[in-house]
């Protein structure tokens, strides 16, 4: 607290002159009782003017407390002592002249050395509320810049008491002296611009400049309730799951509020789709009913009667004793929940919102009967708020997850996302106009296209080798219980099966058809699995045979998934590898110049790049950002080949992959198809790439039965002259930094549907053995050296 000693722009003088005045003034009353009373005052004043000049020493002040106490006889009621919180005090000081009985037992409450403290008031709002005082009194300016004033006092059990101050300024005034300044509207206007500015101020009211003279009368309240429910407010717009202990000051706010100590609060939210309660995903923050599960269901989470009260009359159920509900239902869950967790009463309230349960509030105390009927009344004042807040995260929480669909699923890439924002603000414009519009079609112009793939070759071949595989040791499993069936039980159905299964291992190991592979499948299904399923019955011998014959089974699909699975898992590693790769490269190459990029894994991993003005924006774009993208693509071809060949030998399949790179001489629009969520060329003549694209990885040479791409090589395919002249000089860069043999092969290629024309650069990519290898190979060379 401010003492007596520091700097304010008012000399404090203790003074009763305005007291003094109106006693005088009761001396004509008609009222002997007044008369008497207002004679006794002025004798006080007689006898001890200083009362009346103002007394400054706070020694001398203490000596007169006995004649100040009478003087102040008639503000302080002896009827309301126990009642009223009041005290006599001077702007802003803890000098306390008189007070009632009520003020006293709360500070002694509150501890031996308490000293009560004005909240939020600092050294320089402390002087610039002196400065107002004398605006306000003498000035009569209207400036209400004061926030209330609190206490904050501990009661008996801790709990923090808000008391607000309000100040009675009737008995002062305030004398200007000749160390004053004159203040002026324009002195004002400045003043009000620099409310934090304390020099400006003090420059206005130099220190002790003016004269404070007489007291102030304080009124206390209790406005506990009103400010935790303020703080519960605050607490519930600020919060935010990155806050540290948001629940700590939560359940300080509750206990405040319900003036329990002991009282914790928990929440758990209702998860409308399945129809069951579920945990807050906040660190810290409990659900009492739900105890050691995640989620539960509503119905056998709650007891009856609190499922009734909760979903069918929306509202609360108190429990007043824990234990006592338990015996007269032994079997509800959540009774046995809360006993375990040393609960004893509890309030179990729907937080709700146009009728719909959004989630569960509940209260919760080790203290049988603290927590009832009665009490719960209290979270009327409090479920507004709580019902805004939880609907503002509800609604924050699913505003992420579309967030996460969106970019886990549907991304659009940051080099078009302008143009997207934009439709977006126009569309919605449309809307606050209440004029319909349709989201248009987000397309750009005059942009050229890149293409590549890193592909696995031969990867129908390797997965229906795969398949044969997994079918012939499934069917090699069959014929061994059936070989055992047909040694206990020779029947001739039997040996029919067993005839069948091995024609079909001689079918399959030959080759393998679709229409044979599912004839398999449907065997086993409808004929083997039955069968098994009656046999196991018969003969503890043929169970213990079929038991091991279905362990080979995969769990899923109840068929033999080995070789498929080491396929499966090699194209998926092969697949995440590259992908990562070219993700990192490609962060990279935005650097040099913005394009769109967007990846797709099949049997290998395939790319689309669009580079152009219009995506840019920016009147920036030059063709040598273009063959700047075109040289990085290639090199990043090579290095994708060549990290994968450093990861081959881990596979659990070894696959070779095949590298092409698709040129096309001329720019093109792209439409991004909102149904399909993706981009596509526009146009008739533009969609001949895309033909180009699907088809040519098939493509063969002229004249021959090879297929132009090949494991070993980077191939790029051409139409023009001219790109053939550019690409070459791309390929001769790359072999002077070893990404390349020297001999290129140029081959032409058969004609495609409608596709005539197309030509093809073939080179040997070099390799290295690991990244610390500096020794360069072709693949054939790779190979001898890793095998």
């Amino acid at each position: 607290m401010m003492g007596l000693d520091q700097d304010f722009p008012l000399d404090i003088w203790i003074s009763f002159s305005k007291f003094f005045e109106q006693y005088r003034g009761f001396l004509k009353s008609d009222n002997p009782l007044l008369r008497e009373r207002a004679e006794r005052v002025l004798k006080i004043a007689e006898e001890y003017p200083e009362l009346d000049e103002g007394v400054q020493k706070e020694e001398r002040m203490i000596e007169l407390l006995p004649q100040i106490d009478m003087v102040l006889e008639d503000s302080f009621a002896q009827v309301l002592q126990q009642n009223e919180i009041k005290i006599a005090t001077i702007p802003f000081h803890n000098t306390v002249l008189k007070s009632t009985s009520r003020y006293q037992s709360i500070i002694e409450t509150a501890g031996e050395d308490f000293e009560p403290q004005i909240k939020n008031l600092d050294e320089d709002h402390y002087y610039i509320m002196g400065c107002s005082i004398i605006l306000g009194t003498y000035y009569g300016y209207n400036i209400d810049f004061r926030r209330p004033f609190f206490y904050d006092i501990p009661d008996a059990n801790g709990i923090i008491r808000h008391y607000r101050i309000l100040y009675n300024g009737d008995f002062i005034e305030i004398i200007k002296t000749d160390k004053a300044k004159d203040i002026t509207d324009e002195d004002v206007a400045e003043l009000l611009d620099n409310f934090d500015n304390v020099e400006v101020w003090k420059e206005k009211f130099p220190t002790d400049s003016w004269i404070f003279k007489g007291v102030i009368i304080a009124n206390m309240f209790d406005v506990t309730t009103d400010v935790s429910l303020s703080d519960f407010k605050t607490s519930l717009i600020k919060y935010d799951k990155t806050q540290g202990d948001f629940v700590g000051s939560f359940q300080e706010i509750f206990r405040a509020i319900f003036n329990l100590t002991e009282i914790k609060v928990g929440f758990s939210n209702y998860n409308y789709e399945e129809d069951v309660f579920e945990r807050v995903p906040f660190k810290n923050i409990d659900s009492y009913i739900l105890y050691d599960r995640y989620s539960d269901s509503c119905e056998a989470a709650l007891c009856k009667g609190t499922y009734y009260y909760l979903f069918e009359k929306s509202t609360y159920f108190a429990i007043s004793d824990v234990k006592r509900y338990q015996k007269s239902t032994p079997d509800e869950k959540m009774y046995k929940n809360l006993v375990a967790q040393g609960i004893n009463s509890a309030i179990i309230a729907p937080i709700k919102s146009d009728g719909k349960l959004l989630g569960i509030l509940e209260i919760v105390s080790p203290n049988v009967q603290e927590l009832n009927s009665i009490n719960a009344n209290k979270l009327q004042d409090v479920m507004p708020y709580l019902i805004d807040s939880v609907l503002r995260s509800k609604a924050k929480a699913e505003n992420e997850l579309e967030l996460v669909i969106q970019q886990e699923c549907t991304s659009i890439h940051p080099s078009v996302h302008w143009k997207f924002r934009q439709e977006a603000k126009r569309f919605m414009r449309a809307m606050v106009d209440e004029n319909p519009v349709s989201f248009r079609e987000v397309v750009f112009e005059n942009v050229y296209p890149l293409y590549g793939q890193i592909d696995i070759k031969g990867s129908s071949d390797a997965r229906n080798h795969a398949i044969q595989k997994d079918l012939v040791l499934q069917l090699r499993g069959i014929a061994k219980v059936i070989n055992k069936v047909i040694e206990i039980d020779p029947l001739p159905i039997y040996e029919q099966i067993n005839y069948r299964t091995n024609q079909y291992i001689d079918i399959i190991t030959e080759q393998l058809q679709v229409d044979s592979e599912q004839t398999i499948i449907n065997f086993i299904k409808k004929e083997i699995t039955p069968l098994f399923k009656h046999l196991k019955k018969k003969n503890e011998e043929l169970s213990n045979l079929i038991d091991k014959y279905e362990d080979m089974l995969d769990k899923g699909i109840k068929t033999v998934y080995k070789h498929r699975k080491a396929y499966d898992e090699s194209v998926m590693l092969i697949n995440k590898k590259m992908a990562a790769l070219l993700d990192q490269k490609q962060d990279e190459a935005q650097g040099m110049y913005p394009h769109y990029f967007e990846r797709f894994k099949s049997d290998g991993v395939e790319h689309n790049m669009y580079i152009g003005e219009s995506i840019t924006k920016h009147n920036s774009f030059n063709k040598v950002y273009l063959y700047n993208l075109r040289l990085w693509q290639l090199q990043i071809m090579c290095e994708m080949e060549n990290a994968y060949y450093q990861m081959n030998k881990d596979l659990p399949v070894a696959l070779d992959v095949a590298s092409m790179v698709l040129v096309f001489n001329t720019s093109l629009s792209v439409r991004f198809r909102m149904d399909e969520k993706r981009f596509d060329v526009d146009g008739t003549y533009n969609a001949r790439y895309e033909v180009v694209k699907k088809r040519v990885d098939k493509s063969k040479i002229k004249g021959t039965d090879q297929r132009v791409t090949e494991k070993g090589k980077l191939v790029v395919i051409y139409s023009q002259r001219s790109d053939e002249i550019e690409y070459i000089k791309y390929l001769n860069f790359l072999q002077s930094k070893n990404y390349l043999e020297n001999e290129i092969e140029v081959v032409e290629l058969d004609d495609l549907q409608g596709v005539t024309g197309l030509k093809a650069l073939r080179v040997n990519i070099l390799y290295n053995k690991d990244e610390q290898d500096k020794e360069y190979y072709t693949y054939e060379d790779l190979m001898k050296e890793i095998n």
